[in-house]
């Protein structure tokens, strides 16, 4: 996963803070996608989605943050903010499909 791959790169001391912070974010974005699908009605699959996309808007703040605080230099950045638009563009269609 991206976000595992460069918060390895974080300092130390953001263990327990900004990197846990959005480690965590980016898993329930995924996995609350995939516990909406498995929902029968659809305004169950739509509140999962709605916490999906919570927790990509949660992200991308701490892309920035992250940004901002010259943990990731611009490439990074980029490769992160692509990623989390692609996903978004994905959650969006889902919740098109049963809106």
């Amino acid at each position: 996963m991206l976000i595992y791959n460069i918060t390895k790169s974080f300092p130390r001391d953001e263990l327990f803070g900004l990197i846990s912070q959005m480690r965590r974010s980016a898993v329930s974005v995924p996995a609350n996608i995939v516990e909406g699908y498995s929902r029968a009605s659809s305004r169950d699959k739509l509140n999962f989605y709605r916490t999906a996309r919570a927790s990509l808007s949660e992200l991308e703040y701490y892309i920035d943050l992250s940004r901002e605080l010259k943990y990731i230099d611009e490439v990074a950045y980029t490769e992160l903010i692509n990623a989390r638009a692609e996903v978004g563009k994905l959650l969006y269609g889902f919740m098109k499909s049963i809106e």
